[in-house]
């Protein structure tokens, strides 16, 4: 999966990257292997979980109907949720306005064990607050090199970052607009703001160049992950997460009592 990760120090274009890229995978074929990451995803999770040592960051950005949602439902099905937790993060609260803007964000970062889904993140200050012209330039300039701190940090206190940008193409994401406002059961996703969203396409394309050249790092990775066929998505997102999951040689530990002549009557 090393060919959807941005290289630290590399100049994005994403009309150099193919939204519609499945690598030669078969869907069929793909969702078998699908099947079995899924699987050892749980396992390996819940080593993590029990060996309460080691931290997991997983920070979902994409465009409107991109598919964070979807990654959340299918490539995290049946883990265990004690150890798993979601943070959503929208447009920001009074109270959240009045700190700092990663002062929101720092109070969901995972805990020993823990494996955080961001859903959205501290990334919409360089990407919304950049094309809706929230703070000026020279402040939101400023962001890429403090987020890049920030990760810094939790990367040096033991928390391993992954994130990944779901990339569609503009017109994959008028068919799943267009499905949401002619499906009944959908209609409720559907937002007439959505719109006004997708006439800024170009300025968010931008916007997320520059923040995926600038923030992509060793420590705190950025992959971008074909998106406009589910399947393989799903399949790329979960490669990556067992492949580093399984780099971090976790183990079960070793209990504190001796077991061995223990009697249960």
């Amino acid at each position: 999966m090393n060919r959807y990760r941005v290289q630290p120090g590399s100049k994005v274009a994403l009309k150099d990257w193919s939204p519609d890229d499945v690598d030669g995978h078969d869907e069929t074929d793909a969702k078998d292997r699908l099947e079995g990451l899924n699987k050892r995803l749980e396992e390996l999770q819940e080593v993590l979980f029990a060996q309460a040592k080691h931290k997991m960051l997983v920070v979902l950005q994409a465009m409107d109907t991109g598919g964070k949602d979807g990654v959340i439902r299918r490539v995290f099905d049946g883990v265990n949720p004690l150890g798993v937790k979601v943070a959503s993060f929208k447009k920001p609260t009074p109270e959240e306005l009045a700190h700092d803007y990663l002062w929101r964000v720092h109070r969901h970062t995972p805990a020993s064990g823990e494996l955080v889904i961001f859903n959205r993140s501290h990334y919409e200050d360089v990407l919304v607050v950049r094309v809706h012209e929230l703070a000026p330039k020279e402040q939101w300039q400023k962001r890429y090199e403090q987020i890049t701190h920030f990760e810094k940090l939790l990367a040096e206190e033991g928390t391993t970052i992954i994130k990944f940008f779901l990339h569609i193409s503009k017109e994959e994401q008028k068919e799943r607009l267009q499905a949401r406002l002619d499906d009944p059961d959908k209609r409720w996703k559907f937002a007439v703001g959505d719109l006004d969203e997708r006439d800024m396409w170009d300025s968010y394309m931008a916007a997320f160049e520059e923040a995926l050249s600038k923030t992509s790092t060793d420590s705190a990775p950025w992959y971008i992950v074909p998106a406009n066929r589910k399947w393989f998505r799903d399949l790329v997102v979960s490669e990556v997460l067992v492949e580093t999951l399984e780099s971090l040689g976790l183990e079960y530990p070793e209990p504190t009592e001796d077991l061995d002549n223990v009697t249960i009557k």
